[in-house]
């Protein structure tokens, strides 16, 4: 690279980081000059840093891969976006809007980046899913919505949900001391399975889950270990057991702080596809092993008035 190429990079890559650290802008040239991917790290802790608050940069500043830009940092989606677009210039790549979404943690970029930068396919994650999205699936509306964000991997859903204080039974429960209800509880991790039947992603599921389908039938095998209050966070995780349509089981356990607070060995819900029309309305295809007419007997005699 000759000494004109040099110092137009270096030119263009002072202006583009001007906000950003001496340190910053060095590993940038070594990048760009050398194709250096352990500049990477810098670079992209250097950006962000570059559109914090000061508040913020203390939080960040002890950050390893396990930090969660958008919870432990309180990101928002604008500023994310600024963050991305200021390291494609920098490193000279394209990040993809849907891959982009599932980028959680600090490790999860640098491992996404490093990927891209050497040209290989990045590193399969989980599929998470923010409130607005999960909103936008659920059958369950405010304010009985007990989801805030959910982790699909695999056969594991995750998904978590802060106590707030200001859900409508803890005026009853109880006076003066709000307890958040066991069975409420475990509301919500029949409504982390309900999420993980309509994202569809299981083999069992031979198409997609209508919402209006999905019942609870039943439950058990349920302990619950602590009290549960205002500020507390329900980090909840199911596992699906077996899907064969119409039934799905799951086993779920809820965790508060680390501490088991809640398990239930077996929840099993009731559910339908979506019919398949072929033609014409009401020429409906049957492929499953258990016909629709005979499924939508079997939920309606089994399940209670109660939706999941």
């Amino acid at each position: 690279m000759s000494d004109a190429d040099n110092k137009s990079i270096e030119s263009e890559l002072t202006e583009l980081l001007k906000r950003c650290s001496p340190e910053t802008i060095q590993a940038a040239l070594q990048f760009r000059k050398n194709k250096d991917s352990s500049q990477i790290e810098k670079i992209v802790l250097g950006v962000i840093d570059r559109h914090l608050e000061p508040e913020q940069r203390k939080i960040f500043k002890n950050a390893d891969d396990s930090f969660r830009l958008y919870d432990d940092l309180g990101l928002d989606s604008l500023t994310m976006l600024e963050i991305v677009m200021l390291v494609e210039q920098t490193l000279q790549v394209s990040i993809d809007n849907e891959e982009l979404r599932d980028l959680r943690t600090l490790g999860d970029v640098k491992h996404y980046l490093d990927a891209k930068v050497r040209g290989v396919d990045p590193p399969a994650r989980s599929k998470t899913y923010r409130i607005e999205e999960v909103a936008a699936l659920m059958p369950h509306r405010e304010p009985f919505l007990f989801l805030q964000d959910v982790t699909i991997d695999g056969d594991l859903a995750r998904g978590d949900y802060r106590i707030t204080g200001n859900e409508y039974f803890l005026e009853g429960h109880f006076k003066d001391q709000p307890v958040f209800p066991a069975s409420i509880m475990i509301e919500a991790l029949g409504q982390l399975c309900v999420f993980f039947l309509l994202q569809g992603a299981h083999d069992g599921l031979s198409r997609k889950v209508d919402p209006a389908s999905i019942f609870f039938t039943a439950c058990d095998g349920i302990k619950c270990r602590r009290v549960c209050k205002p500020g507390d966070v329900l980090s909840m995780t199911v596992k699906v057991e077996r899907v064969r349509h119409p039934l799905a089981c799951f086993s779920g356990e809820i965790l508060v702080d680390g501490q088991k607070t809640a398990h239930a060995g077996e929840i099993k819900l009731a559910f339908d596809f979506f019919p398949l029309i072929d033609g014409s309305i009401g020429n409906t295809q049957k492929s499953d092993s258990v016909s629709e007419s005979d499924s939508s007997k079997l939920i309606s005699s089994s399940v209670p008035d109660e939706k999941g």
